[in-house]
């Protein structure tokens, strides 16, 4: 899902969302994008997720982790 925000320094941006899965082990949240589950990461909290969340896409889009594996959906009649 693509969406488009206005922002007065940058001018008309696109804001692409990605779901994500996590859950809280001890004091730490742990979570994954949905799509790339291969890939974990933890934060002390939610934000702090969210944002290694947000890097680890950025590597992932920028081709410098090797062998990424997809999640697809297949139509089956």
């Amino acid at each position: 899902m693509i969406k488009l925000y206005l922002s007065k320094e940058y001018g008309c941006k696109k804001m692409l969302k990605q779901k994500f899965v996590y859950y809280q082990e001890d004091d730490m949240y742990v979570g994954y994008l949905e799509e790339f589950p291969d890939y974990m990461t933890q934060g002390e909290t939610l934000e702090e997720l969210k944002l290694n969340l947000v890097d680890i896409y950025k590597e992932i889009v920028s081709v410098q982790i090797p062998f990424i594996h997809h999640i697809a959906e297949l139509e089956i009649a």
